[in-house]
């Protein structure tokens, strides 16, 4: 997974992948007269923050009421549909189509290619919220744009000669699949179990993978700047190990979330994420939230998967505690993480976080936190939900507040 950030079209350092790229203006892009489509984690890490907004909120409705969300038929099955394959997918969309151009050296998708792959997730979104009415054409509608997401990033990388980052498009290409396999499953079965875990599976893959890649990396930065003595554990065998290990566990999850093997590895691979986050030496930087926030979202998984081991072992405890760890704790902060720092960086901020920014890291752990310990407190759970939902709403609503005028707007000196 190692890479030269090869961007020809800037002189900046990279901040998703944290690598310098020469300063050239060889095949410098036309930019879009509009500067939200100038780059892919414009609209995309807008409109998934916006979506969180809205959808999470109308779930938390739902549950309370009894009442359906629009016509979308059974409002859990969207709710978890829409989290993992909605919200995840724009995001992931908004990172690979920075970060691809920074791995393969070509210039990056914007202006009306870009338009039209975001008109494609907005209409899953409204099909999806109009499924009842749609039937199956719903489901086509939304499956259409994971597909094309993973064919451009075949493509690209492909192109660009940067095949060392073919893991990745495997993850997102199956990522695709698991969202077709949700609808096919839901007709079949009218439940979509496996699917779920395979979706939330993937992610989890996808944040060992990259949280793997620029949790570390940023520190190492951010602490030679400031002439550290320590530095975090370089990449070797040991995270080999570890996502060997994750894969294995999360192929078991998927396939047998109750076997007792499944636990075992569960537990093993949530000691190796443990042991990895401390050989990151993140407690070095606790003073910069912008790069602390990366530790405590990728402390999630080892959480969520010792969670998920205990479970199995004691069955008291259930699932939901585990899979919100890695849902509301492990995707939700990390996203919230790489959305803020990318924002910030590429749109030529500096890599500090506001006060609002880390008000926002606050509201989402502390919405993760309470949503994986409800079923525990001495408290109606539905007031435990509806406080939980709020705190982590809160905190995206503050991402639209602060970021969607960076995001939509020119960048910084240049309005």
């Amino acid at each position: 997974m190692r890479h030269r950030c090869r961007l020809p079209f800037a002189a900046r350092r990279c901040n998703l992948c944290g690598m310098n790229s020469p300063s050239s203006s060889v095949n410098r892009p036309v930019q879009p007269r509009h500067a939200l489509w100038s780059g892919g984690f414009r609209p995309f890490f807008l409109g998934g923050a916006a979506f969180a907004t809205a959808a999470l909120p109308l779930w938390v409705w739902s549950l309370i009421t009894g009442d359906p969300v629009a016509a979308a038929g059974d409002p859990l099955r969207w709710h978890i549909h829409e989290m993992i394959f909605g919200y995840v997918g724009a995001v992931l969309a908004g990172f690979l189509l920075t970060a691809i151009p920074n791995w393969t050296g070509r210039l990056p998708v914007q202006g009306r290619p870009l338009m039209l792959l975001f008109a494609l997730w907005l209409a899953g979104r409204v099909a999806l919220f109009a499924g009842g009415l749609l039937g199956p054409l719903a489901a086509a509608v939304d499956a259409l744009f994971l597909v094309a997401l993973a064919g451009i990033a075949w493509r690209e990388v492909a192109a660009g000669k940067g095949l060392r980052n073919a893991p990745i498009c495997i993850l997102v290409t199956l990522f695709a699949l698991a969202n077709i396999a949700f609808h096919v499953e839901a007709v079949l079965t009218d439940a979509a179990d496996y699917a779920v875990r395979a979706g939330i599976g993937i992610v989890v893959v996808l944040i060992s993978l990259i949280g793997g890649r620029i949790t570390p990396s940023f520190t190492r930065n951010w602490l030679a700047k400031r002439e550290a003595a320590a530095m975090p554990a370089p990449f070797g065998r040991f995270d080999k190990a570890c996502l060997v290990a994750t894969l294995l566990a999360v192929l078991a999850w998927t396939a047998a979330p109750y076997a007792n093997a499944t636990a075992v590895l569960l537990a093993l691979a949530a000691a190796l994420h443990l042991v990895r986050l401390l050989r990151w030496r993140g407690w070095q930087a606790v003073s910069e939230p912008l790069l602390l926030v990366l530790h405590v979202a990728y402390a999630w998984l080892p959480i969520a998967l010792a969670l998920l081991a205990a479970g199995i072992a004691w069955p008291e405890i259930g699932t939901s505690p585990g899979i919100h760890a890695f849902t509301a704790g492990g995707i939700g902060m990390m996203t919230l993480a790489v959305m803020t720092r990318a924002t910030l960086g590429h749109t030529g901020h500096a890599l500090t976080a506001s006060a609002g920014t880390s008000l926002l890291y606050l509201l989402a752990f502390a919405g993760a936190v309470l949503r994986v310990v409800a079923p525990w407190l001495p408290v109606d759970y539905l007031v435990a939900i509806m406080v939980s939902g709020g705190l982590w709403t809160g905190a995206f609503m503050l991402f639209v507040a602060i970021y969607g005028p960076m995001l939509a707007g020119a960048d910084a000196g240049r309005e």
